[in-house]
């Protein structure tokens, strides 16, 4: 890791602690971790879809990092260990996910039932050109009953989630170790095994699909946890008593966002294709990116806050408390413009382009600072 990224990084990290979060529905992330990488290899055989991962593709393939829990590093570490590994073709994104579970439960059945509500799972969300709009969520139970849907952007902003919209010619598949719905056994876990085919994706990437190495897209994991016991041969959710209500689950996440929501698209991993080397270089430029497009979301919290004091977005950054020392020492001074109604903040990268973001919460890159 460049001393670049670290300066860059600890400013982002330094920024979203400077302001308190906002005491409203759709908070600020708190996190003291950078983004996390996957690196994608391109594959010459593809793996077949049956839930087993015993495939060369899948045995030269890394995997991801343990998942952690939603809210950071910071908490309690998952009591069950989560890995996933990524590989792609000119056809198909491939995705495998191994879950260590001592209890397989699932119980819808039906395709785009509300499956984290109900039953444990394993959930893919996409973004490919990165901008936080027109991302894509997909959610699994051990029974391979799939919800896939298109969302606008985030809730926060307020974005529709479109359950209508399926990914076309989906492939997935579970393999199941030991027994499924049977509370009187101990079991060991599953594997899940998706084939998201581009054409499916290009319909609202908004950006090359398939894509070419050296692209990278935005990607996070998730794995819904709930508390099951056995009542009578059956497995029911763990009720509070003081409450009456079912515990909350545990949310378990590859790249953790920093709060228990999947839906801050500015908080994910960063997918990587590669043809068949690494490349540290851009490695170090992703690294930079995610950097900078943390200082760009603290202004985009910085004028919501400001716009509901006041009615009107401000106008100057120093209006919204900035600390112009620490921006100066960094040479990352963002520059704001907009009209009171709408604004633009952009912050030209070290090594070249620049990133952009506007009132809706949408982030892009482009090439020149103009």
């Amino acid at each position: 890791m460049s001393q670049r990224y670290v300066l860059l990084w600890g400013l982002a990290v330094a920024l979203v602690f400077w302001h308190a979060a906002a005491a409203e529905p759709f908070p600020r992330p708190e996190t003291d971790a950078a983004a996390r990488i996957y690196q994608c290899y391109r594959v010459n055989t593809p793996p077949a879809i049956d839930g087993r991962l015993d495939e060369p593709a899948w045995n030269g393939a890394d995997s991801t990092e343990d998942f952690v829990d939603i809210r950071g590093s910071q908490w309690p570490a998952p009591s069950l260990r989560t890995l996933a590994k990524l590989c792609w073709d000119d056809t198909h994104l491939y995705i495998a996910a191994t879950l260590e579970e001592q209890h397989l439960q699932a119980s819808c059945t039906e395709h785009d039932a509300y499956i984290y509500q109900f039953d444990n799972d394993f959930e893919v969300f996409i973004d490919p050109d990165g901008d936080t709009h027109n991302y894509f969520e997909l959610e699994m139970n051990a029974l391979n009953t799939v919800w896939d849907l298109l969302l606008t952007k985030p809730y926060r902003d307020g974005g529709l989630a479109l359950d209508g919209w399926d990914f076309k010619g989906l492939q997935t598949a579970v393999a199941l170790a030991h027994t499924l719905n049977d509370p009187a056994d101990v079991d060991s876990g599953w594997t899940v095994e998706i084939a998201i085919p581009w054409r499916a994706l290009a319909e609202a990437a908004g950006t090359a699909c398939p894509p070419a190495p050296g692209d990278y897209w935005r990607l996070n994991f998730s794995r819904v946890e709930w508390r099951f016991e056995n009542d009578h041969g059956e497995y029911v959710k763990v009720v509070d008593p003081d409450t009456g209500d079912a515990y909350s689950e545990d949310n378990w996440v590859w790249s953790p966002p920093g709060l228990i929501s999947m839906h801050y698209p500015e908080r994910w991993g960063y997918l990587l294709f590669l043809a068949d080397e690494p490349d540290p270089e851009l490695l170090d430029r992703i690294g930079e990116r995610d950097a900078v497009s943390q200082i760009l979301y603290d202004v985009y919290y910085l004028q919501r806050d400001y716009f509901a004091e006041h009615g009107a977005y401000a106008l100057f950054i120093a209006d919204l408390r900035w600390n112009e020392q620490r921006y100066a020492t960094a040479e990352l001074r963002p520059l704001l413009s907009g009209d009171g109604q709408h604004y633009q903040v952009a912050v030209e990268l070290p090594s070249g382009g620049s990133l952009w973001l506007d009132e809706t919460g949408r982030s892009w890159l482009q090439d020149g600072w103009d």
